[in-house]
């Protein structure tokens, strides 16, 4: 008797949404809170000291990632995609434990100087390991979604995951406030991440049960990352890897640094270092319903080129006034509308672009490009906080703001116009037209309810189209 694969996927999918929620516990209640943990365990070093290992941090972080990635993706032909995801997810949620111990170990004054050095190991294990899944599971994903709903149904899933890392994020903010009045913020910080490990655990068991297409890997579809960089400059798909990895890089000089400048230079509670934080990500849930529907209906490309002119301006925004409610309703506003634009466009455009025996690799090694961007950018800015004498006035955050936020617009400016769109998409009428949706806020949020997934493999069509416009598509 014939299994029925549609109900199969679309439990899956369901699932999916489910196991999604589990992860965004843990990076709610852990990933969220590492730099402030850094902090802690380093509340008695010299402030230059400080702010070069919280640069290490980001960076390393940023590069074990995608060689992770990398090295993935030759295990697909040896393992099923689940296996691989499975494993990852398993060994990811242990890692924890030695992280917690850390604390201890600061607590009872064991080996202090060497515990901001193990803490970057630990946690760069923990994305490694996490990343190791990422590529099998991006095509497990792509086997599973509708090519039609990839932009509604990627939008409704990042809502409720969103949802879920708020709610998790603002109770853990409140938590560690309770701790750190009560003298026991590494309690705090402990329990959180024994949270964070229990949810992982369970995305592990949810994802047993996520029904799997047997992937069928063609003859030669294998092509190494040296093969990719040489075809970066001919190639539509290879300007967009590199464009990516660029702005990571712009973006990376400063992204470590706004948690520090909040808890160390304005000194605000872990209340409101969450609340800031988590405002970007209500006003991403508010602008995703929009995102969805223009990406699917005036393609990827477009909402890639509106966003990345307004990503610059998050670095910028943030050289304005420190008081909290600016940087709430300001930076964080800009930074979740358009971020969330950004981050959409950038997902579906490797489906777009991609053939699915190859998005895997795709994947990979466009996310090695981003992690070295993320590497080197997060090392400059250490380097920069550090060793740089003059800020012109500003102090040293302001002034590492600033470098990013110009960074940023020069890279947008040269690579941006150079990105071609990959599949028929409708020309859309003025754009303010459109924008009206960002503005309606009772319209955006009446759509944060369940969702279903999304993937696309090149039609035909969209084949001929591409040679058309002459725009070689990369491993097409």
């Amino acid at each position: 008797m014939k299994k029925n694969t549609n109900g199969s996927r679309a439990d899956a999918l369901k699932i999916s949404i489910k196991e999604g929620s589990a992860g965004s516990v843990m990076n709610g209640v852990g990933n969220s809170f590492i730099t402030p943990y850094a902090l802690e365990l380093m509340k008695n070093f010299p402030v230059q000291t400080t702010n070069i290992y919280i640069g290490f941090l980001s960076s390393f972080v940023g590069l074990v990632s995608p060689i992770s990635q990398i090295f993935s993706t030759k295990f697909m032909e040896r393992l099923s995609r689940k296996k691989i995801v499975l494993y990852g997810v398993f060994f990811q949620a242990l890692i924890w434990i030695p992280i917690i111990l850390l604390g201890i170990m600061q607590y009872f004054g064991l080996w202090i100087d060497y515990l901001p050095g193990l803490l970057i190991f630990l946690y760069s294990l923990f994305v490694a390991i996490g990343a190791f899944a990422t590529p099998a599971w991006f095509s497990w994903m792509g086997d599973l979604v509708p090519e039609s709903k990839r932009g509604r149904y990627f939008s409704r899933r990042n809502r409720i995951i969103g949802v879920v890392s708020i709610i998790s994020m603002l109770i853990a903010g409140f938590l560690l406030d309770f701790f750190k009045t009560k003298g026991l913020i590494l309690f705090g910080f402990a329990l959180l991440f024994s949270i964070g490990m229990i949810a992982r655990i369970y995305s592990f068991f949810l994802l047993r049960k996520q029904y799997s297409p047997k992937l069928v890997l063609k003859d030669g579809y294998y092509f190494s990352f040296w093969q990719f960089l040489k075809k970066l400059p001919e190639s539509n798909f290879g300007k967009f890897s590199l464009y990516l990895g660029l702005m990571y890089f712009a973006v990376s000089i400063a992204s470590p640094f706004f948690n520090v400048y909040m808890l160390n230079q304005l000194n605000l509670s872990y209340v409101w270092f969450t609340i800031i934080n988590l405002s970007a990500s209500v006003f991403s849930l508010i602008a995703l319903p929009f995102w969805g529907k223009f990406a699917d209906k005036y393609g990827n490309r477009r909402m890639l080129l509106i966003c990345s002119f307004f990503v610059p301006l998050v670095a910028l925004l943030w050289m304005g006034p420190g008081n909290v409610w600016y940087l709430f309703f300001v930076p964080s506003l800009i930074s979740g509308i358009f971020w969330a634009g950004f981050d959409l466009a950038a997902f579906n455009f490797i489906y777009d672009s991609v053939r699915p025996e190859h998005r895997a690799l795709c994947s990979a090694y466009t996310n090695m490009l981003i992690g070295i961007g993320i590497f080197a950018g997060s090392a400059l800015g250490g380097l920069i906080a550090k060793f740089i004498p003059f800020t012109f006035g500003l102090g040293i955050f302001l002034f590492i703001f600033l470098i990013s936020g110009i960074a940023r617009f020069i890279i947008a400016l040269i690579f941006v116009p150079q990105i071609k769109e990959v599949r028929p998409v409708k020309k859309p009428p003025l754009l303010l037209k459109e924008l009206r949706y960002l503005s309606n806020y009772e319209h955006s949020l009446h759509h944060i309810k369940l969702p279903f997934m999304h993937l696309p493999f090149l039609t035909s069509l969209e084949r001929k189209n591409l040679q058309k416009t002459k725009n070689l598509k990369l491993f097409g």
